[in-house]
């Protein structure tokens, strides 16, 4: 999901509470689609060595306006379209996820349908033809789906998007916060006032108000899970603000945790490394750093949303019932610090 990619240096442990272990059980859920999606794999997926599963780079060249549609990227991100397959982990399940249309939102909106939970999405209004394209996929899954087009730097669209997300689904016990600004700057003395308000609000603000909003709703047994990244340890020096946003993503998730483990709500974060999204294209890289996006992990390239497709069904789903204010790391390889 980040332009950033830095060498190992200094470790530190990411604990990720048997995760590693449970997506792995939950592999087979990947295989041809389906009817609807929902129907458990015949057979798992063939072993694949996953440096040489997706395109590596070089890239082409390509830049779009803020915000950007994974339709017109050169390659399409793989969000699980034609792989995903679900097997009913989340059944009955009501999600709220921003950012939806494209992605990693989108990647996690389409696993939940294939789980069977029905699906809202939140999308700035530009990206309406990305989010239709989702709606049909949760729609063809046999679950209800939910457009909400918005800005989420506005407090009281906040406040709407969760109470009209409560309303058409029934009820709620998903968040995803994943929407996210990203734009790169060389220097700090060329970040304006303007810039920062935009990333802050769209990166922390809007998860503190739709947080503070989704709760009340929320019965025990529900999950809050935000999208946090690699910056969060691991800072570009063109993405500062958009790295202190990601930290603070991480930091807010393990307090949140703290306080509502008696609500009996779970609350996590997931870090991802570089993630082939939309972000990519309109957060002003330098056209060599697109070129060699992803090249700088061990894996020497960057992930495809489908990858983290189960990192969130495994967080989201009752099976996870003990792992609360965790952040879980998939960067590819990139040693935390």
């Amino acid at each position: 999901m980040d332009s950033n990619e830095p060498n190992a240096s200094r470790r530190r442990i990411i604990k990720s509470a048997g995760l590693t272990l449970a997506a792995a059980a939950a592999a087979p859920a990947f295989a041809q689609s389906g009817a609807k999606g929902t129907t458990p794999a015949a057979a798992p997926v063939p072993l694949v060595n996953p440096q040489e599963r997706y395109k590596k780079p070089p890239f082409e060249n390509q830049s779009q306006p803020w915000p950007a549609l994974a339709s017109k990227m050169n390659p399409p991100p793989d969000h699980g379209e034609e792989s995903y397959r679900g097997s009913n982990r989340l059944a009955g399940r009501k999600a709220l996820i921003t950012g939806g249309d494209s992605g990693i939102g989108r990647a996690a909106a389409i696993a939940y349908a294939r789980e069977g939970a029905d699906v809202a999405i939140n999308y700035l209004p530009e990206e309406e033809p990305d989010a239709q394209e989702v709606v049909e996929l949760i729609r063809q899954a046999g679950r209800n789906a939910v457009a909400i087009p918005g800005d989420i730097r506005d407090e009281e669209f906040c406040n709407r998007l969760v109470n009209q997300a409560v309303n058409q689904l029934g009820g709620l016990d998903i968040l995803v916060n994943n929407a996210a600004r990203q734009y790169g700057h060389d220097s700090i003395l060329d970040i304006t006032t303007e810039y920062f308000d935009w990333t802050l609000k769209t990166n922390l603000y809007a998860m503190f108000w739709i947080s503070k909003a989704a709760i009340p709703h929320m019965p025990p047994g529900s999950a809050i899970i935000n999208t946090a990244s690699v910056n969060a340890w691991r800072p570009s020096e063109s993405l500062l603000d958009y790295a202190m946003t990601k930290a603070g993503i991480a930091n807010f998730s393990k307090g949140l945790a703290k306080q509502m483990i008696d609500r009996g709500i779970r609350v996590n974060a997931v870090a991802p490394g570089p993630f082939w999204t939309p972000l990519q294209v309109c957060s002003n890289a330098s056209p060599d750093k697109l070129k060699s996006f992803g090249s700088s992990t061990p894996m020497k390239r960057p992930g495809q949303p489908a990858e983290l497709a189960t990192v969130y069904v495994q967080l989201a789903s009752a099976e996870s019932s003990y792992v609360t204010g965790e952040l879980y790391g998939a960067t590819g390889g990139t040693a935390p610090l």
